[in-house]
């Protein structure tokens, strides 16, 4: 029996760590560097260091590494050994403030869209000392971030670091408007709930798809899929909650508060939900919740597959980013209390949300860009490409209530009463919940519901702190001129909600109406990551990112060159994968069925003239027709391969791929999958939706 305050965050060289182990100075500073942002000099690094050392080499720790997060959505990391030689040939464990500060990789060798050429190779990494460092096997793990020899921005974590420190700055400003002094610092929060699947490794390894592309290429459905909602929330088998109990014990170890697991819709589909952190650390422990998934699931014979449609016909996964605001005094600034009407601190932080998501509609749906997400996007499993906020009935009528200039004494603390009288009464939220909407208000935070399951939550998080540390920043701009505060504020609030309101919709986000209604209000409707990505470089944006110090206009530019690559690439690999398995499986299989019966054909004239072979000979010139279709489609997908290495440009080799190498996929896919409907279980060459569904 384990016992979970003693194991938790034993493997992170955390505040009561460091509070135990350096001395009190020393502690000091680091806890100035780690709070307000000041220098840490060199000696008191070395101290840091060699604590950190010691504490790491007691936990079994041999090696270090900066870990960080390059431009790939995954993790990084280079290992070096504490061992360091002497002149009798022994060595001795050392590691030093420098090496803790600073580390050296190969900056051309990730991606850079343009930022690093081969011959210019120097890159850096720089620890974050905001990010407690971590040990996961045997390796102390020291969190850092990733920048060219000329400063340039390689990574994902520097433009969320600089973003929190936007949005601390410009709430401060209004915060201090309304009379605050004791704020220091405003943080961002975010709860990542993640979604993924969970499948047999011994049949994902007969899956060539599953191996190179993590999702299926081929595949028909099977009798049962999730019709009967009869896996959602039901009890979870002893495989999967074996999984899942390791999981929870190693990132519980790791500092990461695991919290909540169920199953999801799908079968085979699971949630993970931790408890908030500050946005950075989520992003950190976010990414090793992916990492860990994986890992583990290889230890119970299962694999864990974070694809966002892994499964065609059956819902993917995604990752709800649950976003707030709060400050270090513990006032979430989105609570809108019992009477939000009256709660004006509130209403301006709401609205300027509000304003935020509609100015900067095409940066959210960019921000959850892939050629992963396009699949899942406008299914009804998940919001639709086209960007609305839900606030709910209550919060709606509220601000309605600002427009006319009305009273509103509804409070918001209602009371659920059910009508039995064994049960309890209960507090009821504010709002319902809108699972259709992209950006939902649920309470005191808003859920954004675009992520795919494999994004890295660190790019939403930069852009949604900078595009309402923005609103904040114009805010305070106007009231800080002010004459009349209460007036002003109040004009504020008013003349904000009446210009950015059409993009709040309360209601169903599927709907063919919403479509056209949202058409009617001017709202983006970016179905694809290429329909979406060139928004990127907008002048408007460009300056947004500049003027808060987020990106240069270079950094833009390299981020949208390499999101395009990587759209084109992901469908190339596809293609390839795909035209694989048809060639040299599928076609084949369906031969073999063929002259099976054929065989069978001639087996019974053979014995009577009068047998009816008519099934046989029904069947063979079926599939004879289906694959020779399948041939001539996938000669179709050759050639348009073939032909994709005449275009230049990445916008231009992205459409092409979008346009032409996507559909043509589609066209084998059909035909395959209606193939499988057929051929025998004997000769089809790999385990069916069903097998995969539901073996564990």
């Amino acid at each position: 029996m384990i016992n979970i305050p003693d194991i938790f965050g034993s493997m992170v060289f955390n505040d009561k760590v460091m509070k135990e182990r350096l001395p009190k100075d020393v502690y000091k500073k680091l806890k100035e560097t780690i709070d307000d942002g000041s220098t840490l000099d060199i000696n008191i690094a070395n101290i840091v260091a060699n604590s950190m050392k010691d504490w790491a080499i007691e936990k079994g720790a041999t090696h270090f590494t900066h870990w960080f997060q390059p431009m790939t959505g995954i993790t990084a990391e280079k290992h070096d050994s504490f061992i360091s030689p002497t002149s009798d040939g022994s060595v001795i464990m050392e590691f030093s403030g420098k090496e803790l500060i600073k580390g050296e990789p190969d900056a051309s060798s990730f991606p850079s869209g343009g930022l690093r050429s081969t011959f210019e190779a120097r890159g850096y990494t720089a620890w974050d000392p905001t990010s407690y460092a971590f040990i996961r096997d045997n390796t102390l793990c020291i969190p850092t971030v990733f920048c060219s020899y000329l400063g340039e921005v390689l990574d994902k974590k520097t433009p969320l670091l600089r973003s929190m420190e936007v949005i601390n700055k410009q709430s401060l400003r209004i915060l201090k408007l309304f009379g605050d002094t004791t704020t220091t610092r405003v943080t961002t929060t975010v709860g990542p709930e993640q979604e993924y699947f969970l499948i047999d490794k011994k049949l994902y390894d007969k899956r060539e798809d599953l191996q190179f592309c993590g999702r299926t290429l081929l595949g028909a459905r099977s009798p049962k899929g999730q019709e009967l909602n009869d896996h959602y929330f039901g009890a979870i088998k002893p495989r999967v909650a074996a999984f899942m109990k390791e999981l929870d014990e190693e990132l519980w170890k790791l500092g990461v508060l695991s919290k909540t697991e169920h199953n999801e819709v799908a079968p085979a589909q699971h949630e993970l939900a931790p408890i908030f952190a500050n946005s950075n650390v989520a992003s950190d422990h976010n990414q090793l919740v992916m990492d860990l998934m994986k890992t583990i699931a290889i230890k119970h014979g299962l694999v864990c597959l974070l694809h966002e449609k892994p499964f065609a016909g059956l819902n993917g996964s995604g990752k709800h980013n649950n976003w707030s605001l709060c400050t270090n005094t513990g006032k979430n600034l989105l609570s809108p209390g019992k009477n939000p009407r009256d709660n004006t601190q509130f209403l301006l932080f709401l609205v300027a949300v509000i304003k935020a998501v509609d100015e900067y509609q095409d940066l959210l749906r960019i921000s959850v860009s892939s050629a992963g997400n396009d699949h899942r996007l406008g299914g009804h499993e998940a919001p639709p490409a086209i960007v609305s906020m839900f606030l709910g009935s209550d919060l709606e009528a509220v601000l309605q209530s600002i427009e006319d200039n009305v009273e509103y004494n509804q409070s918001l603390a209602a009371k659920m009463e059910i009508a039995v009288d064994v049960l309890p009464s209960f507090k009821k939220d504010s709002t319902d919940r809108n699972r259709t909407s992209p950006f939902a208000f649920t309470g005191n935070k808003f859920e954004f519901r675009m992520l795919g399951s494999t994004v890295s939550i660190a790019c939403p998080n930069t852009i949604l702190n900078t595009i309402v540390g923005n609103s904040l920043c114009e805010f305070a701009d106007l009231l800080e001129k002010s004459d009349d505060f209460e007036s002003d504020v109040n004009n504020l609030i008013r003349d904000t909600y009446l210009k950015h309101k059409n993009i709040i919709f309360n209601g169903n986000n599927y709907s063919d109406e919403w479509v056209e209604e949202a058409n009617k209000r001017g709202l983006f409707n970016l179905k694809t990551t290429v329909d979406a990505l060139p928004y990127y470089t907008l002048d408007k944006n460009i300056k947004l990112f500049e003027k808060h110090g987020i990106y240069t206009k270079e950094e833009i530019e390299s981020r949208y060159e390499i999101l395009l690559d990587e759209y084109s690439k992901t469908i190339n690999i596809e293609a390839l994968t795909l035209c694989d398995m048809i060639k040299k499986d599928v076609i084949p299989a369906v031969c073999e069925y063929i002259k099976e019966l054929s065989d069978t054909a001639l087996s019974k004239k053979s014995l009577s003239s009068d047998i009816d072979c008519s099934l046989e000979i029904d069947l063979v010139s079926k599939l004879s027709s289906l694959n020779s279709c399948l041939s001539k489609r996938l000669d179709t997908l050759d050639n348009l391969l073939i032909n994709s290495k005449d275009y230049e440009g990445t916008l231009s080799t992205a459409k092409y791929y979008k346009d032409n190498i996507i559909p043509a996929m589609q066209e084998v896919r059909a035909v395959a999958d209606e193939l499988e409907f057929i051929v025998s279980d004997k000769y089809w060459p790999y385990p069916t939706y069903g097998d995969l569904l539901f073996s564990i």
